[in-house]
């Protein structure tokens, strides 16, 4: 008898602090996104450039707690070896794939790049037959537990880095960093599962993936940059007539001096009327590309010559600042997808 209740007490006790070390996983989560995003938001924001060297320093503390949480969570060996899929995939975004030339000349990153393919290879098939027979219905409920859940997790996050480093090769993500950090928070966050704190709804049975639903809470950040702006000019006193209305939601006024070391672009230029005489004219859209310094410095100079001192830009605004406030939306209320669904369910 008494050896029974010491061995229930050690159960409760180790179940008790697996939970608690899931609480604690998660929290590490969660400030790390906020640290590594706000640290690359303000590099963007800052050169409009992120060095790999921020993503090769943050890769670290994911995966280190990405380690306990499988340790936690107890996974099996095919698990482990499947954890260098999502990895291996995503360093070639950083450190590039290997090459045969480089293989030949003894390349030991290339070589060890290879040796973890050739090891997630292995733990996608050996995990496949001990996990994979899964019921449909189970995998879009999320209805897995154990080292199976485990494994499904590690290939859907591949699943998203494909679909991520697609949609940068396709232009649909302009930035090469932002397709880097998405992939960052998509190895951070494999699942809503990894922040405890939200309260799971039964009634949704779909959710975007958490990398995917930060990308959308970005894209309705967006949309508060009208506003904002006709609110600034407003109080600025900047628009003077109905015509800066066109203006007023995606544009700013800023002195002709300062365009140069700000990241815009110029909307007023120079241009010569029928008659042979220079008028300023202020665009409505941004140009398709950007233009050289030299024409820059051309169109400074003959707005100059007309002693305009003040004119219109629209700002570059960086898709990685952007994605700072949306990760705190997501931490705060979860998927945008189910909040925007829910009343249709």
């Amino acid at each position: 008898m008494i050896l029974q209740r010491a061995r229930y007490k050690v159960i409760v006790s180790s179940r008790f602090v697996d939970v608690q070390a899931a609480h604690v996983i998660a929290v590490a989560r969660g400030a790390t996104l906020l640290a590594g995003m706000g640290v690359a938001a303000w590099l963007d924001h800052l050169d409009r450039r992120v060095p790999n060297r921020h993503w090769i320093v943050w890769s670290q503390p994911v995966l280190l707690l990405w380690v306990l949480d499988l340790a936690v969570r107890g996974a099996d060996t095919a698990v482990w070896l499947t954890l260098l899929l999502p990895w291996a995939y995503a360093s070639g975004a950083v450190i590039g794939r290997p090459s045969l030339s480089d293989l030949r000349a003894g390349s030991k990153l290339d070589l060890a790049a290879v040796l973890a393919y050739l090891l997630a290879l292995l733990g996608l098939v050996w995990g496949a037959q001990m996990h994979a027979s899964v019921e449909p219905i189970d995998l879009v409920l999320w209805n897995l537990e154990g080292a199976q859940a485990l494994w499904w997790e590690l290939v859907a996050v591949t699943l998203v880095l494909v679909v991520i480093d697609l949609a940068w090769r396709l232009r649909l993500l302009h930035g090469g960093a932002d397709a880097k950090a998405l992939m960052w928070v998509a190895m951070l966050l494999p699942t809503w599962g990894a922040i405890t704190w939200l309260s799971s709804d039964s009634t949704v049975v779909l959710a975007l993936p958490p990398a995917l639903s930060i990308l959308l809470w970005g894209g309705l950040a967006f949309l508060l940059i009208p506003p904002t702006n006709l609110v600034r000019n407003a109080l600025r006193g900047d628009l003077k007539g109905l015509g800066d209305l066109r203006h007023a939601f995606h544009a700013e006024r800023m002195p002709l001096h300062a365009v140069k070391d700000a990241h815009v672009w110029m909307l007023s230029g120079v241009e010569s009327g029928l008659d042979g005489v220079d008028r300023v004219v202020h665009r409505v859209r941004a140009p398709r590309r950007t233009p050289t310094e030299e024409a820059l410095d051309d169109a400074i100079m003959a707005l100059e010559a007309l002693e305009v001192e003040r004119v219109w830009v629209t700002r570059k605004v960086p898709l990685l600042v952007v994605l700072w406030p949306a990760c705190v939306a997501a931490l705060v209320l979860g998927d945008v997808a189910g909040l925007l669904f829910a009343p249709l369910v």
